[in-house]
């Protein structure tokens, strides 16, 4: 990458982001455990734009995220907050006080049987107290693949999840986790469920001081800082964390890209009306506060409405999932969420989030959709312009930011991404002299083959299109949802499985799209019909009449952005 890679700090703010964050960290984490015999050429996504290499107090270099996350205490389970990079036994011995001592532990908690083989595969802790973990070669980039056998790991249950520290194997460095004390991840008091609480933490010093100094540490050691990436809970309190952290960075660092994923958990719970209501409250608020300061902001949820009104969950032709579980909703999304970030982790010739942002934001636009084909439906005897004519003319992916049915809307510019196609099968194979099906067909590369197919489907669309080799890697602990038979490489197959998926294709788009003049629009019309004395707890938390009020008109406003008639064209 010509002057170094862009790097991208991204901040993980609540915990269904943490369920969503510790799949896409594992599944960075998978893509570098990268075999030397893999059919996809390396170097396609640049590691170092979400990596950095650092060493611990005894010269071990090690390659963690480049990564801040927020979440409530008691919600990280066995994870140490300070990590176990950078632990020294030694150190903690050396207390001054000669007197008499009287130690008082908090309970621990076991450590998920399934984390359990993690130490051993990563490192060493030796007698001495210190650990050794492995050396990263040339000073910079993922570890060595090797092919020595290791224990087979123990695959988690859907049952032994409780938070998603029970299933990130990736190790954090020390300035990472950033805990609120004040709140609790557990129980029914002490919750932070509504945004001015969450405004309010990042107005205190203590958490103010805790997050300004995690953004130098990491800002500071970077050469060409690109911009930040928000991983932020819209549901509950978090969304007003996000609003405030978004609110910093596009004071302390201007110019640089803002890209903010708004996340929702699954269907409203239709028994909990509290809770419903306080979702709908802090997701407009959230919306609202967070597209005032990012460059972008993307709603991401299984959910089929962000409003009041309950639709079912989303359905993908090829999985099977429970959308009432954050693992298996956290694993679709972070696949998504790999999938739509890549042109600005491309090792050549990326898209900075900045360009991303601009493509997509146009007059005021700065909320996206996103969509995805999980997996891209591929038979292996089949080239991809086949599989695209079979598509035919409905939206080939699923959405997934809570907008409702896509059908009859339209796109007004498009950022689509279709990853793990084996280069084969980008054109077709058609023996000369064979009459073409489709305009597809004639095609030359694959590039040409998605641009062609993209400008079919929307002909007045500012369409910008990737196709990469790489696929999506949903090793364990990745759950498996896969309702057909598929190849370890994710190709659909006639026959029976021939062993365990391991890496998947992927179709995935970030689009300005009129279905949010609906969404946005539906979201302001269910808002103005709450009667708020019945809420007085979501304004006693630093939310005045006033506010909500201003929120109302730009929701409103915002909604008006995305009018069908407002295109490029006109």
């Amino acid at each position: 990458m010509a002057g170094g890679p862009r790097e991208v700090l991204t901040l993980q703010l609540g915990h269904f982001a943490g369920f969503v964050g510790a799949h896409w960290w594992n599944q960075q984490d998978a893509a570098l455990c990268r075999p030397t015999d893999a059919k996809e050429p390396p170097g396609e996504l640049c590691p170092d734009v979400l990596y950095r290499t650092g060493r611990t107090l005894h010269g071990q270099e090690t390659y963690t995220p480049r990564l801040i996350l927020m979440d409530l205490k008691g919600s990280l389970s066995s994870l140490k907050q300070e990590g176990g990079l950078y632990k020294d036994k030694q150190l903690d011995a050396a207390i001054a006080w000669q007197g008499k001592l009287t130690t008082h532990k908090e309970e621990i908690y076991p450590k998920n049987p399934y984390l359990q083989d993690l130490l051993s595969a990563e490192g060493v802790l030796n007698s001495d107290g210190i650990w050794r973990v492995k050396s990263i070669p040339n000073g910079k980039g993922p570890p060595p693949f090797t092919t020595a056998t290791t224990p087979k790991p123990v695959l988690p249950t859907e049952g032994s999840i409780r938070v998603w520290s029970d299933f990130l194997r990736v190790h954090l460095h020390p300035r990472s986790i950033c805990m609120i004390q004040k709140y609790n991840h557990d129980g029914e008091a002490g919750r932070l469920e509504a945004f001015g609480q969450g405004e309010s933490i990042l107005k205190e010093p203590k958490y103010l001081e805790e997050l300004e100094d995690r953004l130098h540490f990491y800002v500071e050691e970077c050469d060409y800082l690109q911009g930040f990436q928000i991983l932020c809970d819209l549901h509950n309190g978090f969304s007003g964390v996000g609003a405030k952290a978004a609110e910093l960075l596009q004071d302390e660092y201007s110019g640089r890209g803002i890209i903010t994923w708004g996340l929702l958990p699954g269907p409203y719970c239709l028994g909990e009306p509290q809770k419903n209501i306080y979702r709908l409250l802090n997701t407009a608020f959230g919306l609202v506060h967070l597209s005032a300061h990012s460059s972008l902001v993307c709603p991401l949820s299984l959910g089929g409405s962000l409003g009041l009104q309950p639709e079912p969950p989303v359905n993908f032709p090829h999985l099977q999932y429970d959308a009432a579980l954050p693992f298996h909703c956290g694993a679709i999304l972070a696949t998504a969420l790999d999938t739509v970030t890549v042109p600005y982790r491309l090792c050549s010739s990326p898209v900075s989030m900045v360009h991303l942002a601009d493509m997509l934001n146009f007059s005021g636009k700065k909320v996206v959709t996103a969509g995805a084909t999980i997996p891209f439906p591929l038979v292996p005897s089949q080239s991809l312009p086949d599989t695209l004519m079979q598509l035919g003319e409905a939206t080939p992916w699923t959405p997934l930011s809570a907008c409702g049915d896509p059908s009859g809307t339209c796109c007004f510019a498009q950022s689509v991404v279709l990853r793990g196609l084996d280069r084969a099968c980008h054109t077709s194979q058609l023996t000369p002299g064979t009459p073409l099906p489709s305009p597809l067909h004639a095609c030359t590369t694959g590039e040409e083959v998605l641009a062609q197919y993209l400008q079919q489907q929307q002909p007045r669309v500012r369409s910008s299109s990737h196709l990469l080799l790489t696929p999506c890697k949903v090793v364990p602990p990745y759950p498996y949802l896969f309702s057909s038979s598929f190849s370890q490489q994710g190709l659909v197959l006639d026959g029976p499985p021939t062993g365990a998926v391991e890496s998947i294709p992927v179709l995935g788009a970030l689009c300005s799209s009129s279905s949010l003049n609906r969404a946005l629009g539906d979201l302001a019309k269910d808002l103005a019909r709450l009667d708020l004395r019945r809420w007085a707890s979501f304004m006693d938390a630093g939310v005045e009449q006033d506010d909500l009020e201003e929120t109302l008109q730009e929701l409103r406003s915002l909604a008006q952005c995305y009018q069908s008639g407002d295109s490029l064209m006109d």
